[in-house]
Protein backbone atom coordinates (compact mmCIF):
# COMPACT_ATOMS: atom_id res chain seq x y z
CA UNK A 1 0.00 0.00 0.00
CA UNK A 2 2.49 2.64 0.89
CA UNK A 3 2.10 5.89 2.36
CA UNK A 4 0.52 8.87 0.33
CA UNK A 5 3.36 10.43 0.03
CA UNK A 6 5.38 8.18 -2.45
CA UNK A 7 2.24 6.81 -4.54
CA UNK A 8 2.06 8.30 -7.97
CA UNK A 9 -0.53 10.51 -8.37
CA UNK A 10 -3.15 9.83 -11.51
CA UNK A 11 -3.17 12.17 -14.06
CA UNK A 12 -6.48 13.48 -13.41
CA UNK A 13 -6.54 13.69 -10.00
CA UNK A 14 -7.82 16.87 -9.45
CA UNK A 15 -10.91 15.53 -11.10
CA UNK A 16 -11.09 12.68 -8.47
CA UNK A 17 -10.20 15.25 -5.80
CA UNK A 18 -13.33 17.66 -7.40
CA UNK A 19 -15.68 14.63 -7.51
CA UNK A 20 -14.77 13.65 -3.50
CA UNK A 21 -13.18 10.56 -3.86
CA UNK A 22 -12.04 8.62 -1.20
CA UNK A 23 -8.35 7.94 -2.13
CA UNK A 24 -5.95 4.71 -1.28
CA UNK A 25 -3.10 2.76 -2.29
CA UNK A 26 -3.18 0.54 -5.16
CA UNK A 27 -0.03 -0.76 -6.91
CA UNK A 28 1.76 2.31 -6.05
CA UNK A 29 -0.69 4.48 -7.06
CA UNK A 30 -3.19 7.11 -5.53
CA UNK A 31 -6.20 5.49 -6.59
CA UNK A 32 -9.63 6.95 -6.30
CA UNK A 33 -11.75 3.44 -3.50
CA UNK A 34 -15.35 5.26 -3.89
CA UNK A 35 -16.84 8.28 -4.96
CA UNK A 36 -20.15 10.03 -2.68
CA UNK A 37 -22.42 7.92 -4.26
CA UNK A 38 -20.46 4.43 -2.45
CA UNK A 39 -19.71 0.70 -3.58
CA UNK A 40 -23.03 -0.26 -3.00
CA UNK A 41 -24.55 2.15 -5.79
CA UNK A 42 -21.53 2.63 -7.81
CA UNK A 43 -21.63 -1.61 -8.67
CA UNK A 44 -25.52 -1.37 -9.30
CA UNK A 45 -25.33 2.06 -11.77
CA UNK A 46 -22.44 0.21 -13.80
CA UNK A 47 -24.72 -2.78 -14.24
CA UNK A 48 -27.63 -0.71 -15.19
CA UNK A 49 -26.00 2.76 -16.73
CA UNK A 50 -22.65 3.77 -17.50
CA UNK A 51 -20.19 3.66 -15.11
CA UNK A 52 -16.50 5.43 -15.69
CA UNK A 53 -13.34 4.26 -14.45
CA UNK A 54 -9.98 6.41 -14.63
CA UNK A 55 -7.45 3.30 -14.93
CA UNK A 56 -4.28 5.11 -16.26
CA UNK A 57 -2.44 3.00 -14.24
CA UNK A 58 -2.31 0.53 -16.48
CA UNK A 59 0.19 0.70 -19.07
CA UNK A 60 0.32 0.49 -22.52
CA UNK A 61 2.89 -0.35 -25.10
CA UNK A 62 3.14 -0.15 -28.35
CA UNK A 63 5.26 -2.76 -30.14
CA UNK A 64 5.97 -2.38 -33.61
CA UNK A 65 8.70 -3.28 -36.18
CA UNK A 66 9.05 -6.22 -37.97
CA UNK A 67 9.04 -8.72 -35.88
CA UNK A 68 6.78 -7.51 -33.48
CA UNK A 69 3.99 -10.65 -34.01
CA UNK A 70 7.23 -12.81 -33.76
CA UNK A 71 8.29 -11.31 -30.42
CA UNK A 72 4.52 -11.40 -29.02
CA UNK A 73 4.16 -14.88 -29.67
CA UNK A 74 7.54 -15.91 -28.01
CA UNK A 75 6.82 -13.47 -24.80
CA UNK A 76 3.41 -14.76 -24.40
CA UNK A 77 1.41 -18.07 -25.52
CA UNK A 78 0.03 -16.47 -28.78
CA UNK A 79 -0.11 -16.61 -32.53
CA UNK A 80 0.35 -12.74 -32.86
CA UNK A 81 0.78 -13.69 -36.56
CA UNK A 82 -2.64 -14.89 -36.59
CA UNK A 83 -4.74 -12.05 -34.95
CA UNK A 84 -6.29 -10.29 -37.66
CA UNK A 85 -6.11 -6.23 -37.80
CA UNK A 86 -8.18 -4.73 -34.89
CA UNK A 87 -8.67 -8.29 -33.04
CA UNK A 88 -7.55 -8.28 -29.09
CA UNK A 89 -6.68 -11.66 -27.31
CA UNK A 90 -6.73 -12.52 -23.95
CA UNK A 91 -3.02 -13.98 -22.98
CA UNK A 92 -0.43 -13.95 -20.27
CA UNK A 93 3.08 -13.34 -19.44
CA UNK A 94 4.58 -16.81 -18.25
CA UNK A 95 7.66 -17.94 -16.80
CA UNK A 96 10.14 -20.71 -17.55
CA UNK A 97 7.47 -22.93 -15.14
CA UNK A 98 4.27 -21.52 -16.43
CA UNK A 99 3.32 -19.20 -13.69
CA UNK A 100 1.06 -16.52 -14.35
CA UNK A 101 3.87 -13.17 -14.76
CA UNK A 102 0.62 -10.96 -15.84
CA UNK A 103 -2.42 -11.33 -17.90
CA UNK A 104 -3.05 -9.15 -20.49
CA UNK A 105 -4.69 -7.74 -24.10
CA UNK A 106 -2.91 -7.83 -27.54
CA UNK A 107 -4.44 -6.03 -29.96
CA UNK A 108 -3.35 -6.20 -33.34
CA UNK A 109 -3.21 -2.52 -34.87
CA UNK A 110 -1.98 -3.04 -38.14
CA UNK A 111 0.73 -5.80 -39.86
CA UNK A 112 3.46 -4.66 -37.87
CA UNK A 113 1.71 -3.12 -35.05
CA UNK A 114 0.75 -4.41 -31.81
CA UNK A 115 -0.99 -2.50 -28.14
CA UNK A 116 -0.43 -4.40 -25.54
CA UNK A 117 -2.77 -3.52 -21.82
CA UNK A 118 -0.89 -4.71 -19.06
CA UNK A 119 -1.42 -4.57 -15.04
CA UNK A 120 -0.76 -1.74 -12.99
CA UNK A 121 1.26 -3.50 -9.88
CA UNK A 122 3.57 -5.26 -13.06
CA UNK A 123 4.02 -3.01 -15.40
CA UNK A 124 8.00 -2.24 -14.64
CA UNK A 125 8.45 -6.02 -14.34
CA UNK A 126 6.57 -6.45 -17.38
CA UNK A 127 8.27 -3.38 -19.51
CA UNK A 128 11.85 -4.99 -18.45
CA UNK A 129 10.20 -8.79 -19.25
CA UNK A 130 9.13 -7.61 -22.66
CA UNK A 131 12.63 -5.74 -23.51
CA UNK A 132 14.39 -8.80 -22.14
CA UNK A 133 12.72 -11.14 -24.89
CA UNK A 134 13.00 -8.05 -27.37
CA UNK A 135 16.50 -8.08 -27.77
CA UNK A 136 16.20 -11.14 -30.03
CA UNK A 137 13.97 -9.44 -32.23
CA UNK A 138 13.60 -6.51 -34.79
CA UNK A 139 11.09 -4.42 -33.33
CA UNK A 140 10.71 -1.00 -30.79
CA UNK A 141 8.52 -1.18 -27.72
CA UNK A 142 7.21 2.18 -26.39
CA UNK A 143 5.60 2.79 -23.23
CA UNK A 144 2.98 4.81 -23.30
CA UNK A 145 2.53 7.62 -21.26
CA UNK A 146 -1.62 8.18 -21.60
CA UNK A 147 -4.70 8.66 -19.36
CA UNK A 148 -6.98 5.19 -19.44
CA UNK A 149 -10.15 5.26 -19.03
CA UNK A 150 -13.45 2.38 -19.53
CA UNK A 151 -17.16 2.97 -19.84
CA UNK A 152 -18.38 -0.07 -18.46
CA UNK A 153 -22.49 -0.74 -18.50
CA UNK A 154 -25.85 -1.25 -21.00
CA UNK A 155 -25.18 1.72 -21.75
CA UNK A 156 -21.96 2.34 -22.29
CA UNK A 157 -22.50 2.29 -26.39
CA UNK A 158 -24.89 4.83 -26.34
CA UNK A 159 -23.42 7.40 -24.38
CA UNK A 160 -20.20 7.27 -26.23
CA UNK A 161 -21.96 7.70 -29.48
CA UNK A 162 -23.97 10.15 -28.57
CA UNK A 163 -20.78 12.50 -27.14
CA UNK A 164 -19.65 11.71 -30.89
CA UNK A 165 -16.99 9.73 -30.09
CA UNK A 166 -15.94 7.08 -33.35
CA UNK A 167 -16.04 3.36 -32.37
CA UNK A 168 -19.08 2.08 -31.29
CA UNK A 169 -19.33 0.24 -33.82
CA UNK A 170 -16.62 -2.41 -32.87
CA UNK A 171 -16.71 -6.02 -31.94
CA UNK A 172 -16.17 -7.42 -28.71
CA UNK A 173 -12.40 -8.33 -28.67
CA UNK A 174 -11.57 -5.66 -30.69
CA UNK A 175 -9.57 -2.29 -30.85
CA UNK A 176 -8.32 0.39 -32.98
CA UNK A 177 -6.67 3.63 -33.21
CA UNK A 178 -9.41 6.32 -33.67
CA UNK A 179 -6.90 9.16 -34.36
CA UNK A 180 -3.23 9.90 -33.64
CA UNK A 181 -2.32 9.18 -29.84
CA UNK A 182 -5.65 7.36 -28.98
CA UNK A 183 -6.31 4.02 -28.88
CA UNK A 184 -9.85 2.55 -28.14
CA UNK A 185 -11.14 -1.16 -27.44
CA UNK A 186 -14.47 -3.12 -26.58
CA UNK A 187 -13.61 -5.60 -24.00
CA UNK A 188 -14.44 -5.09 -20.40
CA UNK A 189 -13.41 -6.16 -16.65
CA UNK A 190 -17.20 -5.94 -15.49
CA UNK A 191 -19.26 -8.53 -17.28
CA UNK A 192 -20.88 -5.52 -19.24
CA UNK A 193 -20.50 -4.45 -22.21
CA UNK A 194 -17.78 -1.74 -22.61
CA UNK A 195 -15.10 0.53 -23.96
CA UNK A 196 -11.37 1.16 -22.88
CA UNK A 197 -9.99 4.67 -23.95
CA UNK A 198 -6.13 5.36 -23.73
CA UNK A 199 -5.71 9.33 -25.06
CA UNK A 200 -3.44 12.39 -23.97
CA UNK A 201 -4.27 14.17 -20.97
CA UNK A 202 -5.68 17.47 -22.92
CA UNK A 203 -8.51 14.87 -24.96
CA UNK A 204 -9.15 13.18 -21.95
CA UNK A 205 -10.16 15.96 -19.71
CA UNK A 206 -13.00 17.31 -23.10
CA UNK A 207 -13.90 13.80 -23.19
CA UNK A 208 -14.63 13.14 -19.71
CA UNK A 209 -16.45 16.87 -19.39
CA UNK A 210 -18.87 15.69 -22.23
CA UNK A 211 -19.22 11.82 -21.08
CA UNK A 212 -20.01 13.89 -17.36
CA UNK A 213 -22.85 16.52 -19.44
CA UNK A 214 -24.79 12.52 -19.83
CA UNK A 215 -26.91 11.74 -16.34
CA UNK A 216 -26.17 7.65 -17.30
CA UNK A 217 -22.87 8.36 -16.83
CA UNK A 218 -20.81 8.38 -12.83
CA UNK A 219 -17.87 7.72 -12.07
CA UNK A 220 -16.72 4.27 -10.27
CA UNK A 221 -14.15 3.48 -7.60
CA UNK A 222 -11.59 0.86 -7.17
CA UNK A 223 -13.96 -1.25 -4.70
CA UNK A 224 -16.97 -1.29 -6.91
CA UNK A 225 -13.99 -1.77 -9.90
CA UNK A 226 -13.14 -5.01 -7.76
CA UNK A 227 -16.76 -6.07 -6.50
CA UNK A 228 -17.77 -6.06 -10.24
CA UNK A 229 -15.10 -8.31 -11.75
CA UNK A 230 -15.15 -10.40 -8.83
CA UNK A 231 -19.00 -11.22 -9.76
CA UNK A 232 -17.98 -11.89 -13.28
CA UNK A 233 -15.73 -14.41 -12.05
CA UNK A 234 -12.48 -12.67 -14.01
CA UNK A 235 -9.27 -12.66 -12.53
CA UNK A 236 -7.25 -10.32 -10.37
CA UNK A 237 -3.66 -10.42 -11.14
CA UNK A 238 -1.44 -10.65 -7.95
CA UNK A 239 -4.95 -12.40 -6.11
CA UNK A 240 -6.25 -15.28 -8.04
CA UNK A 241 -2.98 -15.60 -10.52
CA UNK A 242 0.37 -15.18 -9.69
CA UNK A 243 3.58 -17.06 -10.45
CA UNK A 244 2.36 -19.72 -8.35
CA UNK A 245 -0.19 -20.31 -10.17
CA UNK A 246 -0.55 -21.90 -14.01
CA UNK A 247 -3.29 -21.74 -16.82
CA UNK A 248 -4.23 -25.35 -16.03
CA UNK A 249 -4.84 -24.54 -12.31
CA UNK A 250 -6.62 -20.82 -12.82
CA UNK A 251 -8.88 -22.47 -15.88
CA UNK A 252 -7.70 -20.64 -18.20
CA UNK A 253 -6.38 -22.63 -20.76
CA UNK A 254 -8.81 -22.07 -23.46
CA UNK A 255 -7.30 -18.36 -23.73
CA UNK A 256 -3.86 -20.83 -25.16
CA UNK A 257 -5.12 -22.26 -28.69
CA UNK A 258 -4.20 -25.41 -29.01
CA UNK A 259 -1.97 -25.35 -32.34
CA UNK A 260 -0.14 -22.65 -30.19
CA UNK A 261 0.45 -25.74 -27.31
CA UNK A 262 1.97 -28.03 -29.94
CA UNK A 263 4.12 -25.47 -31.79
CA UNK A 264 5.13 -25.27 -27.85
CA UNK A 265 7.40 -21.53 -28.92
CA UNK A 266 6.65 -19.52 -26.18
CA UNK A 267 8.01 -19.12 -23.14
CA UNK A 268 7.07 -22.11 -20.22
CA UNK A 269 5.67 -24.17 -23.23
CA UNK A 270 7.37 -27.10 -21.63
CA UNK A 271 6.31 -26.75 -18.27
CA UNK A 272 3.12 -26.31 -19.48
CA UNK A 273 2.71 -29.10 -21.99
CA UNK A 274 3.95 -31.11 -18.79
CA UNK A 275 1.24 -29.86 -16.47
CA UNK A 276 -1.73 -30.49 -19.27
CA UNK A 277 -0.18 -33.92 -18.91
CA UNK A 278 -0.30 -34.62 -15.65
CA UNK A 279 -3.29 -32.60 -14.51
CA UNK A 280 -3.46 -30.01 -11.89
CA UNK A 281 -3.95 -30.88 -8.25
CA UNK A 282 -5.84 -28.08 -7.64
CA UNK A 283 -8.52 -25.79 -9.37
CA UNK A 284 -9.79 -22.39 -9.46
CA UNK A 285 -13.31 -22.05 -8.25
CA UNK A 286 -16.24 -19.75 -7.44
CA UNK A 287 -16.80 -20.39 -3.62
CA UNK A 288 -20.44 -19.32 -1.84
CA UNK A 289 -20.45 -18.62 1.78
CA UNK A 290 -23.29 -19.53 3.61
CA UNK A 291 -24.90 -16.62 5.22
CA UNK A 292 -24.20 -12.94 4.74
CA UNK A 293 -20.81 -12.94 6.06
CA UNK A 294 -18.10 -12.77 3.04
CA UNK A 295 -15.52 -14.58 3.49
CA UNK A 296 -11.83 -12.28 3.05
CA UNK A 297 -8.73 -13.19 1.19
CA UNK A 298 -6.24 -15.43 2.35
CA UNK A 299 -9.07 -16.94 4.13
CA UNK A 300 -8.00 -20.64 4.42
CA UNK A 301 -9.92 -23.55 3.34
CA UNK A 302 -10.83 -26.75 5.12
CA UNK A 303 -12.61 -29.79 4.69
CA UNK A 304 -15.04 -31.36 7.19
CA UNK A 305 -12.39 -32.87 8.65
CA UNK A 306 -10.51 -29.98 9.17
CA UNK A 307 -8.06 -30.65 6.45
CA UNK A 308 -6.88 -27.83 4.69
CA UNK A 309 -7.65 -27.72 1.12
CA UNK A 310 -7.04 -24.28 -0.35
CA UNK A 311 -7.16 -20.57 0.15
CA UNK A 312 -9.27 -18.09 -0.94
CA UNK A 313 -7.83 -15.60 -3.26
CA UNK A 314 -10.40 -13.05 -3.87
CA UNK A 315 -14.13 -12.15 -1.75
CA UNK A 316 -16.53 -9.60 -0.96
CA UNK A 317 -20.31 -8.85 -1.33
CA UNK A 318 -21.59 -9.24 -4.62
CA UNK A 319 -24.44 -6.37 -4.76
CA UNK A 320 -25.82 -7.76 -7.92
CA UNK A 321 -25.94 -11.06 -7.25
CA UNK A 322 -27.17 -10.64 -3.76
CA UNK A 323 -25.06 -12.10 -1.53
CA UNK A 324 -21.42 -12.58 -0.49
CA UNK A 325 -18.87 -13.89 -3.20
CA UNK A 326 -15.53 -15.66 -3.64
CA UNK A 327 -13.07 -17.39 -5.63
CA UNK A 328 -10.25 -19.31 -4.99
CA UNK A 329 -8.86 -22.56 -5.26
CA UNK A 330 -9.17 -26.10 -4.07
CA UNK A 331 -7.72 -29.76 -4.32
CA UNK A 332 -9.16 -31.41 -7.09
CA UNK A 333 -11.40 -33.62 -5.25
CA UNK A 334 -13.07 -30.83 -3.85
CA UNK A 335 -14.14 -28.92 -6.81
CA UNK A 336 -16.89 -30.02 -8.14
CA UNK A 337 -20.17 -27.43 -8.16
CA UNK A 338 -21.81 -28.23 -5.28
CA UNK A 339 -19.36 -29.83 -3.02
CA UNK A 340 -18.83 -28.00 0.43
CA UNK A 341 -15.78 -26.34 2.33
CA UNK A 342 -14.98 -24.58 5.26
CA UNK A 343 -13.43 -21.14 5.39
CA UNK A 344 -11.81 -19.90 8.07
CA UNK A 345 -13.24 -16.63 9.49
CA UNK A 346 -12.16 -14.96 12.68
CA UNK A 347 -12.06 -18.28 14.11
CA UNK A 348 -14.84 -19.62 13.01
CA UNK A 349 -15.36 -21.92 10.13
CA UNK A 350 -18.04 -21.01 7.99
CA UNK A 351 -19.91 -23.53 5.45
CA UNK A 352 -19.15 -22.34 1.87
CA UNK A 353 -20.33 -23.85 -1.38
CA UNK A 354 -18.44 -24.50 -4.45
CA UNK A 355 -20.28 -22.53 -6.92
CA UNK A 356 -20.34 -21.66 -11.07
CA UNK A 357 -18.29 -18.88 -12.45
CA UNK A 358 -19.33 -16.19 -13.21
CA UNK A 359 -22.24 -15.19 -10.50
CA UNK A 360 -23.58 -12.83 -13.03
CA UNK A 361 -24.05 -13.63 -16.56
CA UNK A 362 -21.71 -11.83 -19.07
CA UNK A 363 -23.32 -9.27 -21.49
CA UNK A 364 -20.88 -8.59 -23.33
CA UNK A 365 -21.58 -7.23 -26.62
CA UNK A 366 -21.07 -10.18 -29.22
CA UNK A 367 -22.09 -8.42 -32.03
Amino acid sequence: MGTEDNLKQLPLDDLHKAANARFGGFAGWSMPITYPLGVMKEHLHTREKAGLFDISHMQLFDVAGPQSAALLSRACPLDASALQTGQSKYTFFLNDKAGILDDLIVTRLGDEHFMVVANAGNAAADEAHLRGVAKDFDCKIDALDRVFLAVQGPQAVNVLRDAGIAGTDLAFMNGFEPKPGWFMSRSGYTGEDGFEIGLPEADARVLVEKLFADERVAWIGLAARDSLRLEAGLCLHGHDITPDYDPVDAGLLWAIAKPVRETAGFIGAAALLAKIATGSTRKRVGLKPDGRQPVRTDAELFDADGNRVGLVTSGGFGPSAGFPVAMGYVSKELSALGSKVFAEVRGNRVPVDIHSLPFTPHRYHKG
